[in-house]
């Protein structure tokens, strides 16, 4: 079993990308630190590093273990955290993964009342689309996920918040649709669309509206796909392509050139917690949790 202080020491090497700068923050010797190296590597039964006179790199196995070790590092300071924070007051960390979506500024409101109430509860955010979350919620990186649309896996539990998001065309004012009061499917035809990527991958959680989307792919011109929005404006603003996005993720007033119009027939995805089922929760996760 690899012990911890060897991945600190992998970690260290890797950032300095030099031996002796990474003994010398270790506070150890350099013919000590190339020693634990080289037995980490038999133990492993692999090259980790292609040493150099001056550089240390990461050959391709290397780069894999780094995000694994990074990975298996965090989970511990996470259990550390979440265990010592069981013998005080309610205090410790909630890590909670999330697409975009407007519903955080509910999220994000109980985050306000508890900050208040318990001082010593902090939070962390990872944004990312499904995928990347629930990814990072079976490594146990996460104690929760916020997720668009109903998910069928019996290893999850999900909490329906009775929220929802809607989806429209976020396109430039110039558009022949920006003043249509909204889109209908037949109005996508032939016009250069940016697809969000969950509704290509995930698109059976979505309605009518989506479903006849894929059933005339042949007519829509899909120059492009996003998983998170904000890149994207910019491709709708130099007009290679107006995206189907979620409605309130961008501020058309300050943007005015650019304009949002609904999906009909309506298109929305109820928004879900979800959680690993029998998944043991630090104080202030559960009271994050009767919160919602």
């Amino acid at each position: 079993m690899i012990e911890t202080r060897l991945l600190n020491y992998f970690l260290a090497i890797a950032r300095e990308e030099n031996m002796t700068k990474a003994a010398n923050t270790l506070h150890i010797s350099q013919p000590a630190l190339s020693k634990q190296m080289t037995d980490l590597e038999k133990q492993l039964g692999t090259k980790l590093f292609i040493r150099g006179n001056k550089n240390t790199k990461l050959t391709e196995d290397g780069a894999l273990f780094r995000s694994r070790a990074q990975e298996i590092i965090k989970l511990i300071e996470k259990t550390e955290a979440d265990i010592s924070s069981e013998a005080t007051d309610i205090s410790g960390d909630i890590y909670l993964g999330c697409g975009e979506s407007h519903v955080m500024d509910y999220i994000v409101g109980i985050f306000e009342t508890l900050h208040k109430e318990y001082p010593d509860v902090h939070f962390h955010i990872y944004s990312g689309n499904a995928e990347s979350v629930l990814e990072r919620l079976d490594k146990g990186l996460l104690d929760a996920g916020l997720l668009l649309g109903s998910l069928n896996n019996e290893k999850y539990d999900l909490k329906d918040l009775g929220l929802y998001d809607r989806f429209g065309l976020l396109m430039t004012n110039s558009c022949p649709l920006a003043q249509k009061e909204y889109i209908t499917s037949e109005d996508l035809q032939n016009l250069p669309i940016l697809m969000p990527q969950q509704s290509i991958t995930s698109s059976k959680s979505l309605d009518e509206f989506v479903q006849a989307l894929f059933q005339m792919k042949h007519t829509i011109n899909v120059v492009g796909t996003y998983n998170l929005l904000y890149n994207a404006i910019f491709m709708v603003e130099h007009n290679i392509g107006s995206a189907i996005c979620i409605e309130g993720l961008v501020d058309t007033n300050s943007r005015n050139n650019l304009v949002f119009k609904p999906l009909l027939p309506e298109v929305r995805l109820n928004s879900y917690i979800v959680t690993k089922r029998y998944q043991s929760f630090s104080k202030a996760m559960k009271l994050f949790l009767d919160r919602l």
